[in-house]
Formats: structure tokens, C-alpha cells, sequence
């Protein structure tokens, strides 16, 4: 039905995403970006478009609560790696652990319970050709960490070369997924491309705000 008043406020610590009433669909829908999650007790969709970043849809699935991240692992040379350069080396686990646990221990204090978690994961296509599929690497990580954690892992949809459009539903684990065939949606690239920019051998803890 149609929304007849304003929007529900956004969970706490949350206030940034951007969020609008679906009228079709009857709920809040939060869009967010490469670097962003958000965890919702509610009715709510969370969306967003992946190229070669992933998304890990995770909930309780006891009490419903539940959330979506969209994060990418920084690239950076085997040079800088082999240096030994402090704020290099291991940055991709780390940034990825760092991720997960954002969206995990979000949920564990918004109420959920680390035995009851279960996931989706999406992404890591190869839409640029010309790039080193760093794609590869986010899918890797993402299906370690969770085989790791111990976390259910109910579906997958990852690799190809397609980016994809995901909607989450975290009260009931709903996910549709729609594989986008412009591969030369010049937005989805450059948005990836300059959100590497920013995370590109940058330290987890230090001036840039991952999350």
C-alpha cells in the first residue's frame, strides 16, 4: 500500500543510507554503496548493483535480524607486498575481516545470535576485461570467511561477467538477484573503479572511513 506519512527513522547508525518507500512492494528500501552495509529488525529491502565487489546477506534466522554489506578487497603490487611495507601487507584480510565483522557484530547487538546467523552471498563478476579480476579474489574471500565462521552458507550467486542488481529481504532471507547485460554500464565501472581508488593499500584503521 501506499506510504501515507514519512519515512520510519533509519536504525541507529544508520542515518546515512539512503532509503525511500517502495510503493509497489509496500516497505523501506535502503540502496547502498560500495563501502556501506545496513542491518534492519524490520520489513525492510536492502539493495544495491555489484560489479566485481560482493555482498554477504546475513540474518538471524530465529528473530529476523539481518543486514547486507557491499565491500571489494584493496588491490595493490607484489612489490609493495614483498617490501614488507607495514600498511600493506595483509590488508586485503584484514579489510575483509574487517567488513564481515562490521555487518556480523551489528547484528549479534542489535539481538541476533551467532548460532542462529545464516548467508547469501553475490558478485565478484568480471565486467572489465582489461582488468586483473580482483573479482576472483573478493569470491574467494568471502566463501573462506564464512566456511571459517561456521556460518550456514544457503546460496551463492558469484563470478561470470554480468554485474547484478540484489535485493535482500533480512526478515524473511529473500534474495532477488537480476544479472544486468549492459556490460558497459559506464556508472556501475566508474563507481568500482574510484571506490578502489579510495581503499587502494590504505591501512583499515587510519584517516579513510571504510564503513
Amino acid at each position: 500500500m501506499p506510504n501515507k506519512g514519512p519515512l520510519p527513522p533509519a536504525p541507529a547508525g544508520f542515518e546515512q543510507i539512503k532509503r525511500r518507500w517502495d510503493n509497489k512492494e509496500g516497505c523501506v528500501v535502503a540502496q547502498i554503496l560500495p563501502g556501506e552495509f545496513y542491518v534492519t529488525p524490520e520489513n525492510e529491502k536492502i539493495q544495491t548493483v555489484l560489479g566485481s565487489c560482493v555482498s554477504a546477506c546475513i540474518r538471524d534466522k530465529v528473530f529476523g535480524i539481518g543486514g547486507m554489506n557491499h565491500f571489494m578487497l584493496p588491490q595493490t603490487s607484489e612489490r609493495r607486498l614483498n617490501d614488507g611495507n607495514e600498511a600493506v601487507v595483509g590488508n586485503a584480510t584484514r579489510y575483509g575481516n574487517y567488513a564481515m565483522e562490521h555487518l556480523i557484530n551489528t547484528i549479534l547487538e542489535r539481538g541476533g545470535k551467532r548460532k542462529n546467523l545464516e548467508a547469501k552471498v553475490f558478485g565478484g563478476g568480471k565486467i572489465i576485461a582489461s582488468m586483473t579480476n580482483i573479482g576472483l579474489k573478493n569470491i574467494g574471500f568471502v566463501l573462506d570467511y564464512i566456511d571459517t565462521e561456521g556460518i550456514d552458507l544457503l546460496a551463492q550467486d558469484l563470478g561470470d561477467i554480468y554485474p547484478r542488481k540484489v535485493a535482500y529481504y533480512p526478515t524473511t532471507g529473500r534474495v532477488r538477484v537480476k544479472k544486468l547485460q549492459d556490460l558497459h554500464d559506464k556508472k556501475i565501472v566508474s563507481r568500482e573503479i574510484d571506490y578502489g581508488k579510495i581503499i587502494k593499500d590504505a591501512p583499515v584503521e587510519g584517516e579513510i572511513d571504510l564503513f
